[in-house]
């Protein structure tokens, strides 16, 4: 939701803390704000400082551009009161924010009360009171059939004990998981969403002893929290979501993808992604193109060759035949050509011959077989797995990943995307505040790194030869590019970031492995994607030794962690679903080496099946500018997708 001059808020608790903060911030963005809190000093001096804040905006009117309520939230009448008198007043609510809370002295297990004026009261103002605040707002906007956002505030003592007030820490326990289950609130075009911060500087925090406070790292900025919330606002795809925010972290959602899978049915969003976006029919042929390994070279031309193949059905039965729409290109489909992903020897790997060649790809079900039941014909899915380069694949449905669009775009967050994002999660362990180097930045995984990086609060230095490529990465928001054309890798890190790079994206390998190494901080993680570098020559991938190793990663407590994509197949699709939201939310940019549409920064096309091996060469030229894909499909436009 975009906030416009003009559209109203209520917020509760507004006069005083973040409350305040927030409703100051809002009328800097032109909203008329209705401030409802049970102190009337302070509540009439967050009004009036939001009207001196709103005159910018607005003339003359003939409503007032922010309202005082003075309520008591635990008083159902009086809260619903107050809703109904914004309503009269602004003809509407836009935007509800639950911000009222209190806590409490005594602990709760040494209270001789009835809780009366002490743990009873503090449960009806942070539990009670928000749950009754959300449901009147979201009666409200669904009444008005207009979209609308109900923000909670929380609170990090939501997340985990807070042993020195048990009765705040569970009523904010309970507005996480209550605002968390109302996800579904948005087919109905209302997002609600929770706020929850560790310490800002407010009169509660201030009740605390500082050696809490300095634990965690100092008071959170109320810029930070104002920041936060108008992502939670602005962002639609954000519904149910919990933002958490602390000084040592920064900003980050809550649970994490891999802490959802431990508890969530993986049955409802892949589903439901499948079911809503299908195509009528898909036309099969009799008969297909696909490209196939026939000797075993790192030269992929040499090794592959154009074959027209007889398409067999009817499917088996636990699978699933695709038509592919696109492909993607990888720079290690050199290794898989000379057989270096298969065990045994080289007379074993020979006797595989032939071999389906390409990695990944994007297409729609074709047909299925009699044993599957969880997939439609005409569902939009993306694959990984060996037999890419084809115009039909027929590959296990229980491999297939469910998207919402069959696009190009999809294709780039697949090997490179999810290598990127799981990556910097399991293997550099990624937080906040940190120096991210990533090599090789301009091509098809770096451009995700560096983007996950800037969108997780880091510094990011990156490396790439051009121009161009410089500034792609300058439009990606990389703090420091460096254009080894120009300067020196070794000469920039050493000059500009002494203490070194906390953690290494690294995909070229030798001497920009040693080069890595080297610049890497004390605790620091080097990963290890890939190493392209190594890769072509006449006898292809050869093993190096890195004399020394481990005694450098000795004496600084690093790591060098190796990180290959098919061991953690179980991350794939929770990853993949949060590309393609920060895709979709335009917080994540994509370049392409694109053949048809041609609106990328490369100009170059690869068109047809028979076009893979030209689009390979061109990826190891060190021409090529982010993910390089063609497009199977136009040699026969006869059997296309209706």
């Amino acid at each position: 939701m975009e906030l416009k001059p003009g559209m109203s808020a209520l917020v509760t608790g507004g006069g005083s803390g973040i409350g305040k903060a927030l409703c100051i911030a809002l009328a800097q963005k032109g909203l008329f704000v209705t401030v409802v809190d049970f102190s009337e000093e302070n509540g009439r001096e967050a009004a009036s400082l939001v009207q001196n804040e709103n005159k910018k905006f607005h003339g003359d009117l003939k409503v007032p551009s922010a309202m005082f309520i003075k309520c008591d939230v635990t008083n159902a009448g009086d809260l619903s009161a107050a809703f109904g008198k914004h309503v009269d007043t602004y003809g509407g609510l836009d935007i509800c924010i639950n911000c009222a809370g209190i806590a409490i002295k005594t602990l709760v297990y040494d209270d001789r009360s009835d809780g009366t004026s002490t743990w009873r009261h503090a449960v009806n103002v942070n539990l009670v009171a928000v749950i009754d605040g959300t449901r009147i707002a979201s009666q409200i906007m669904r009444s008005g059939k207009k979209p609308g956002v109900i923000i909670n505030i929380g609170s990090a003592a939501g997340l985990y004990p807070m042993n020195f007030d048990p009765i705040y820490s569970g009523t904010k326990a309970g507005v996480v998981m209550f605002t968390r289950s109302l996800a579904p609130l948005k087919r109905h075009g209302i997002r609600v969403n929770v706020l929850c911060p560790e310490f800002v500087q407010t009169n509660m925090a201030e009740q605390l002893s500082r050696r809490i406070i300095d634990v965690t790292g100092g008071y959170i900025k109320m810029e930070d929290i104002v920041n936060g919330t108008f992502e939670l606002i602005k962002d639609e795809s954000k519904a149910g979501a919990c933002l958490w925010i602390t000084k040592r972290r920064g900003m980050e959602y809550w649970p994490t993808p891999e802490e959802q899978r431990k508890y969530m049915l993986n049955l409802p969003k892949s589903k439901r992604m499948l079911t809503q976006n299908t195509f009528s029919t898909v036309q099969t042929p009799e008969v297909y193109e696909k490209i196939v390994v026939h000797t075993l070279t790192h030269n992929f031309r040499d090794a592959t060759r154009l074959e027209r193949v007889r398409l067999r059905l009817p499917v088996e039965p636990h699978n699933a035949l695709v038509k592919i729409i696109y492909a993607g290109v990888n720079a290690s489909d050199v290794n898989f050509s000379a057989g270096r992903y298969f065990s045994g020897g080289a007379k074993e790997t020979a006797a595989r011959l032939p071999l389906d060649a390409g990695f990944e790809a994007v297409g729609i079900v074709a047909s299925v077989g009699d044993s599957v039941n969880h997939i439609k014909v005409g569902s939009p899915v993306a694959l990984m797995t060996f037999g890419a380069y084809s115009e039909f694949t027929q590959v296990p449905a229980k491999h297939l990943l469910p998207v919402p669009r069959p696009d190009p775009e999809v294709v780039a967050m697949l090997t490179s995307g999810l290598t990127a994002s799981i990556a910097l999660e399991k293997a550099g362990q990624m937080a906040s505040g940190q120096v991210v180097l990533v090599t090789a930045a301009a091509g098809g995984t770096g451009q995700f790194a560096v983007q996950l990086a800037k969108l997780a609060g880091n510094k990011v230095v990156a490396t790439c030869g051009g121009k161009s490529k410089a500034a792609l990465l300058s439009s990606l928001g990389v703090d420091r590019v460096i254009n080894y054309q120009n300067e020196k890798i070794k000469d920039v890190l050493k000059k500009e970031f002494p203490r070194g790079a906390d953690i290494i994206y690294e995909s070229v390998g030798g001497e920009m492995f040693d080069l890595c190494l080297n610049a890497l901080a004390v605790h620091g993680r080097l990963i290890v994607i890939g190493m392209i570098s190594q890769y072509q020559g006449e006898h292809g991938w050869k093993p190096r030794n890195y004399t020394g190793l481990c005694d450098k990663i000795l004496a600084k407590s690093q790591t060098v962690a190796g990180f290959f994509l098919i061991q953690y197949a179980h991350l794939w699709q929770d990853h993949l679903d949060k590309l393609f939201d920060l895709y979709a939310s335009g917080k994540l940019k994509l370049c392409m080496t694109r053949c048809i549409q041609q609106v990328s920064l490369d100009p170059k096309k690869f068109v047809g099946v028979a076009s893979a091996p030209d689009a390979v060469e061109y990826l190891h030229s060190g021409k090529s500018v982010g993910k390089i894909w063609y497009d199977p499909i136009l040699l026969r436009a006869s059997n296309g997708v209706n």
